[in-house]
């Protein structure tokens, strides 16, 4: 099955194709399928966004299949927040992670040490013609540091502590990270939900 990946994001398509090779004999990303479709991300939820940015591009491309996600952090002292305007924390501005990453920092900065709680959540939808949306959820579960760690992942990852392996995500090799990450939940889930439907990935 050739699938596309719904996504302009670089480091999540390398994320997901990292996780999913196994399963596909081949997977597109937009880019390399020549294809620039932009989807308004306006739902309250990730599975809303998710399911929205799916759809559509099935819709315009001519694949059987399209892979979605909507992703971000749910801090708790912040009430969920950033959550789905993960990528535009920072009011005024589309993707900055630094200025997000100093947002954060700075709503946080007087958050006691054990209030700290917070959680990646990713939700994957799968449109497929003539067949059920599937949609799923994933999350990871870590607290807020006070200083970033690490240089590698992306986003907010400098910031989020994984208490297992003691390490900040982005103090995570990728395959280490990719095997207990949000989105590593979301398409396990993802393939025990197609599991169950009689399909195999």
């Amino acid at each position: 099955m050739k699938l596309l990946i719904a996504s302009n994001n670089a480091n999540k398509v390398l994320e997901i194709r990292q996780i999913l090779a196994p399963h596909f004999d081949e997977l597109v990303s937009m880019r390399d399928a020549g294809l620039d479709i932009d989807v308004v991300e306006d739902g309250e939820t990730f599975v809303e966004n998710a399911i929205k940015k799916a759809t559509e591009v099935l819709a315009m491309c001519g694949y059987d299949a399209v892979l979605a996600d909507d992703s971000g952090l749910c801090v708790d002292a912040l009430n969920g927040e950033p959550g789905v305007r993960s990528a535009r924390f920072a009011e005024g501005f589309e993707h900055d992670v630094p200025k997000n990453n100093a947002k954060l920092v700075s709503l946080m900065r007087d958050v006691p040490d054990d209030k700290r709680q917070a959680s990646f959540v990713c939700a994957v939808a799968l449109a497929r013609r003539g067949r059920p949306v599937l949609c799923v959820q994933g999350s990871c579960s870590g607290r807020i540091l006070r200083e970033a760690r690490g240089s590698n992942g992306f986003g907010y990852d400098p910031y989020f502590y994984f208490p297992e392996f003691g390490k900040s995500f982005a103090e995570l090799d990728s395959v280490t990270k990719n095997s207990i990450s949000h989105r590593h939940n979301a398409l396990s889930a993802l393939e025990e939900a197609l599991r169950l439907e009689g399909e195999k990935l």
